[in-house]
């Protein structure tokens, strides 16, 4: 890679890893919910208007967009209000690449490899510290519900792998139409009209803020980049910057949160970081012996997006994805 591109690159994770700082100022000033809904409205508006609908079927946008943005953003959301941390929370994440790895292998008839099964082992004993470390001092709860955020994510991976949009930009443009209406209703019935209104009422640009960072900065701005890396370079060259993410995100959470980073929480990063490289790494398949047929060609529509790693994000089975 050029070196203005590698610069990019990082960031690029930079700016996701400090986009859960950022979540957790707007939880400041909104529910969950409303804010997750906020997020994807700015995300989509205006943008959908000036980028054609890209030519995949509807059934992967919908599915897409109901698996990220309802159930994965939306109890990352939640979570993060429950008490999860910030920094803790980009870490837990990562185990999406586990998740989608075996949602691919069930869904899609992937091969895997003793490497990247060693790899997701690494991985899930670095959930394991991390989530000893949260039951000591933190929402066991909150951990859970990102836990499950991140198995969401890996669903919509798997969606998104067999959609194979051509332009990872006006695919999460249209995504991101999916879910605000969803979002909105289960806002308005688990939070309250009350608790909406009171917090659309007292916007500040510290909200404001918030939401536009997180929808145009994260989203449009960092998936176009991204997108931009992917179209003149391998995934396998971009991909493994998006381990940045999780060091991004609890530096800036210690820096500017105040969290504190423990050994066992840094244990967990270890762990956790170093098993998904891994199983992103072996998630090639080993050559057929001699002697023996070469594997069949892949069906239509389950080869990686050409892209992003699966949506030109780095979120297929074999590769690292994608933060929030």
């Amino acid at each position: 890679m050029r070196p203005l591109h590698i610069v990019l690159a990082v960031l690029i994770a930079a700016l996701w890893g400090v986009n859960f700082v950022v979540i957790d100022a707007g939880l400041d000033h909104f529910p969950p919910l409303l804010f997750c809904a906020l997020r994807f409205l700015a995300a989509a508006l205006p943008a959908v208007f000036f980028v054609g609908r890209p030519p995949v079927k509807w059934r992967w946008i919908i599915g897409v967009g109901l698996m990220l943005g309802v159930g994965k953003f939306g109890l990352l959301f939640i979570g993060m209000r429950a008490g999860m941390p910030a920094g803790l929370s980009s870490l837990v994440l990562q185990i999406q690449a586990v998740f989608t790895a075996l949602f691919a292998m069930a869904a899609l008839g992937e091969r895997t490899s003793r490497a990247r099964l060693a790899g997701m082992g690494v991985a899930l004993a670095g959930i394991v510290v991390a989530a000893v470390d949260e039951g000591t001092s933190g929402s066991l709860l909150g951990f859970a519900l990102v836990v499950a955020a991140a198995a969401f994510w890996g669903v919509s991976n798997v969606l998104t792998r067999k959609a194979a949009p051509p332009d990872a930009l006006r695919f999460i443009v249209w995504v991101s139409c999916v879910p605000v209406l969803p979002l909105l209703l289960l806002s308005l019935l688990f939070e309250g009209p009350d608790a909406d209104a009171e917090a659309l009422g007292s916007l500040d640009w510290t909200g404001v803020g918030a939401v536009l960072f997180v929808a145009w900065v994260s989203t449009v701005l960092g998936f176009g980049a991204w997108g931009f890396l992917l179209r003149h370079y391998d995934a396998s060259a971009v991909a493994p910057f998006t381990l940045l993410v999780p060091v991004f995100g609890m530096s800036s959470a210690a820096l500017l949160l105040g969290e504190d980073v423990s050994v066992l929480r840094w244990s967990a990063a270890v762990l956790l970081v170093g098993g998904v490289a891994l199983t992103s790494r072996a998630g090639r398949r080993p050559a057929a012996p001699a002697g023996t047929r070469p594997p069949a060609p892949p069906v239509a529509g389950n080869r990686p997006p050409a892209d992003a790693s699966a949506s030109r994000t780095p979120s297929t089975a074999s590769r690292p994805s994608r933060p929030a």
